[in-house]
């Protein structure tokens, strides 16, 4: 999908000195705002960015965005993994 975006001039020219390529930067900026704000899992922002879960995750770091893991994940792929690795059992 292509997503058309009308700036100013003015404002265009000063957000391009800052980041460069601006159409990259806004999709970065709704990627990052998306998986913060729980609307998308960190692998469909791989997926939108192009890049691999474990590229994500790196990549969501290096910008200071936690990764979304509660508790219940924890559980979750405890029981995932108990049900995969039963000889493994403490």
């Amino acid at each position: 999908m292509r997503l058309t975006i009308d700036i100013p001039d003015s404002v265009r020219a000063q957000l391009e000195a800052e980041w460069g390529d601006l159409p990259r930067a806004a999709k970065e900026a709704l990627a990052i705002e998306s998986y913060r704000s729980g609307k998308i899992s960190i692998g469909l922002l791989a997926e939108m960015l192009g890049m691999g879960v474990i590229e994500a995750d790196q990549w969501l770091g290096e910008r200071g965005v936690p990764l979304l893991y509660t508790p219940e994940d924890l559980d979750k792929d405890r029981r995932n993994l108990a049900e995969l690795f039963p000889e493994v059992q403490r």
